[in-house]
Parts: C-alpha cells; sequence; structure tokens
C-alpha cells in the first residue's frame, strides 16, 4: 500500500512539472514577425529577433511611432526596452543645393541647423562650434533643429563637432565650408533618418497568451488587441 501510495504521489510530482513548464513559453518560440489585431484603424507590427532585439511600430491615422531595442523574457511576461543598442548618429555637411538659408546669420551669432533634408529637424544634438582661434562655444538644438551659439565678430568659424546631448562618445568633427563661415550660418544632416524619430516608449511588457502576445497594461489602447504572428502557408 505504501509503495502504491508512493508511486502515486511521485506519477503527480512529475505531472505537476509537466504541466508548470508547459505553462511556461519556451523563449525559442518567441522570435518572429507579430501583427496587430483587433484594434479599429491601429497598424503595428512587432519583430521579435533572435539576437534578443526587436523592432516595433504603429501607424494610427496621420501619427507614425517607432521603438527599438531589446526583449526579454520572464515566465510568460516579453518585456521590450527601447535603446539605440550603443550606436551613435553619423553626421555630414549640408551640400548647397540642399540649403533653403536666404540671409547671413546676425553679427556676433553662430547658428548650426541639424536635421535631414527636406524630412526635418533633429534636436538633442550638442553641437560645438570652434574658431580658427581656437575658442569654442557649445549649444544643443532644438525642436527646430538649430543650436546658436554667440561669438565675438572678430572670430571666424572653421568646424563643428556634433553628437547625441548626454552622449558620452567622442565629437564628430565637421569642417565648415567658406561661404558658410561667412554667413555664420551652416547646416548639418544626419545620415540615417531614423534618428529624427524619438522612441514611442522607454519600456513596454507584453504576456504571452493563446495566439500571441498582449499589451500587459488595461490602460494601454493596443491592450485591446492582440499580437499575433501571421498564418503559416502550408
Amino acid at each position: 500500500m505504501k509503495k502504491s501510495l508512493s508511486r502515486l504521489l511521485a506519477c503527480a510530482a512529475l505531472a505537476w512539472s509537466f504541466s508548470a513548464s508547459a505553462a511556461e513559453p519556451a523563449p525559442a518560440t518567441l522570435p518572429g514577425h507579430y501583427y496587430l489585431q483587433g484594434v479599429m484603424e491601429t497598424g503595428s507590427e512587432l519583430l521579435l529577433k533572435k539576437d534578443g532585439t526587436f523592432e516595433w511600430m504603429l501607424s494610427y491615422g496621420n501619427t507614425d511611432e517607432q521603438a527599438s531595442g531589446e526583449w526579454h523574457v520572464a515566465g510568460d511576461l516579453v518585456t521590450l526596452e527601447a535603446g539605440d543598442g550603443g550606436k551613435e548618429p553619423q553626421f555630414r555637411v549640408f551640400e548647397e543645393a540642399e540649403m533653403r538659408i536666404q540671409k547671413p546669420a546676425e553679427a556676433g551669432v553662430w547658428v548650426a541647423i541639424v536635421g535631414y533634408p527636406q524630412v526635418g529637424p533633429m534636436p538633442g544634438v550638442e553641437v560645438k562650434f570652434e574658431a580658427q582661434s581656437g575658442k569654442t562655444a557649445t549649444a544643443v538644438s532644438v525642436a527646430n533643429g538649430d543650436a546658436i551659439v554667440r561669438m565675438p565678430a572678430s572670430e571666424r568659424w572653421v568646424r563643428a563637432g556634433l553628437r547625441r546631448q548626454g552622449s558620452k562618445a567622442d565629437y564628430q568633427w565637421l569642417a565648415v565650408p567658406a561661404e558658410r563661415a561667412q554667413e555664420r550660418i551652416a547646416a548639418f544632416a544626419v545620415t540615417d533618418p531614423q534618428w529624427l524619430r524619438g522612441q514611442a516608449f522607454q519600456k513596454l511588457a507584453l504576456r504571452v497568451v493563446k495566439g500571441g502576445l498582449k499589451v500587459d497594461d488595461a490602460d494601454n489602447g493596443l491592450a485591446r488587441g492582440l499580437y499575433a504572428k501571421a498564418a503559416s502557408k502550408q
């Protein structure tokens, strides 16, 4: 009788362990391309990559948002953490044909315009202005892409160093064309327009459910829908 009871308990414990492990999603099955379903007039996609990074986008009316970074799984919860992956934007000087500047900056003022030609400005870029004498001044580009400093009229602008605000990376130094230096206003283009778009969120949690992933926040409008993988073709 004791042997039978021991066997029964052992089988029950084994069955419980199998059941518990089955409830936990296997991380290997999670990577893939997910599409939001069930939210009216909203298109959203989520790509979970095998290397632990993700890309997310959402389109609603005239609004487009995006985020990218790393994803982690704990139990049945998948957490997306937005970030730049340690990358830094690269810059170049605007070509004269790309310029839309019609008049020079006023005397004693130097202006650096940061953005992407015919797309938009890039705020949050730290610009270090350097004069021929070695004198420097620093400003951060604002919402319209302008970074502005004051310099004596006797100084001549020779180069500019650019990096993201708060970054510990070295400045990327670019020579200021003679005509731009003379007019005290120059424009610098980020080489990838994706940098113009901020991250839509810093962190987003999704719960693994039958059929896909659901946003784990009842107050988030996306929680009404389901991120599901496209049906595989047979």
